[in-house]
């Protein structure tokens, strides 16, 4: 019988993560080799509308418990639930790893994406849940902000909300500077694991809407590789350095986002029903971390979309400008959509009959 092509992908010495509010997803994954697991508000609302006979009990016994509870109240205990959960399904690969791995991320609230003091403090209390939590923090300014103040508390940080190289370098930079303040403050200090997300389809996506909404005419296929040559980037540049923080692909829209960015230095955190179709494909997963975007479709790309350039080359965006790029801004209007979900799903058990 064949070895299915997430175990491959694995004994290349690539590690993956499952992207899912699941935590019986999250176990399906562990058993073929995932050693971490990603989730946010988007996936947690399409969790609970996906299994209402498993989640709306749980909701009941949290408005039953607590009569005095707001919406959001109870929304946050079924998340702190369910993280719970799959962190305990991860803690045999956090144990094994001595802490390197087995890290779940759960995302501060989306609605305080402009408050580093409100990301920080909830980020602390969200850590509190298991000790192998990584908080996801928006990489905006006021998000890069928080991050730095929980690496300096000792807290496992996973940027998200995060398109562009100069993103990517401006979190590595937070990351160092809180590392610092943590090894200054304790006498021994255990290292703090960090990973900095690069949404490589939502990149795809943004050139996608700026190409319809300008009308640029594209090759067949050239913007499938944006998010690819952006990562890709991203990740010479830490090699060449040695930045603080592992990168980490997310959102997933076609095979190539999966097949062209293997390599033993890099995440993947891979939502449950593409981990599923990648294993199933007939595509042999090989190191191509270091294989080059073709010089056709990286020079394309550049004469035709400022906004790709300003997502891939450094320095190409300030701190400032970070929640004005476009992936940003669509981002997290998602996001808060999705929270308002998942607070919209709660609201009629709630509610007296």
């Amino acid at each position: 019988m064949p070895i299915s092509r997430m175990p491959r992908m694995t004994a290349l010495g690539a590690d993956w993560w499952n992207d899912s509010g699941s935590p019986e997803e999250l176990g399906e994954a562990v058993a073929l080799g995932a050693t971490g697991g990603t989730s946010n508000p988007v996936i947690v609302a399409q969790t609970i509308k996906a299994h209402p006979e498993k989640y709306a009990p749980i909701i009941d016994g949290f408005v039953g418990d607590h009569p005095s509870d707001t919406e959001d109240e109870i929304a946050w205990r079924l998340i702190h639930w369910l993280a719970a959960r799959c962190a305990e399904r991860l803690f045999p690969v956090y144990k094994d790893s001595e802490g390197r791995k087995g890290y779940l991320s759960i995302q501060v609230s989306p609605k305080f994406y402009r408050d580093a003091v409100r990301m920080a403090a909830q980020g602390k209390q969200l850590a509190e849940i298991a000790p192998n939590i990584a908080i996801k923090v928006p990489a905006t300014s006021a998000g890069i902000a928080a991050m730095e103040e929980l690496v300096a508390s000792g807290i496992s940080v996973n940027a998200t909300v995060s398109f562009t190289v100069s993103q990517a370098i401006a979190v590595a930079a937070a990351f160092e500077r809180g590392a610092c303040r943590w090894q200054a403050s304790t006498a021994n200090p255990r290292p703090v694991p960090t990973y900095i997300t690069i949404m490589i389809g939502r990149v795809d996506d943004h050139l996608r809407r700026v190409a319809e909404a300008q009308r640029i005419a594209t090759t067949p296929g050239v913007l499938e590789w944006a998010g690819i040559a952006v990562f890709k980037n991203a990740h010479q540049i830490f090699h060449e350095r040695g930045y603080r923080g592992t990168l980490l692909a997310a959102a997933y829209r076609h095979d190539g986002h999966w097949s062209e960015i293997i390599g033993r230095e890099v995440l993947q955190t891979i939502p449950y029903t593409w981990w599923n179709r990648f294993n199933q494909l007939e595509i042999d997963p090989v190191v191509t971390l270091d294989r080059p975007v073709a010089t056709s479709i990286a020079d394309e790309l550049r004469s035709k979309f400022p906004e790709f350039v300003l997502a891939h080359d450094e320095g190409a965006l300030k701190p400032a400008d970070f929640i004005r790029y476009g992936a940003t801004r669509h981002t997290l209007d998602q996001f808060l959509s999705g929270y308002a979900d998942l607070v919209a799903q709660i609201r009629p058990r709630m509610l007296p009959v």
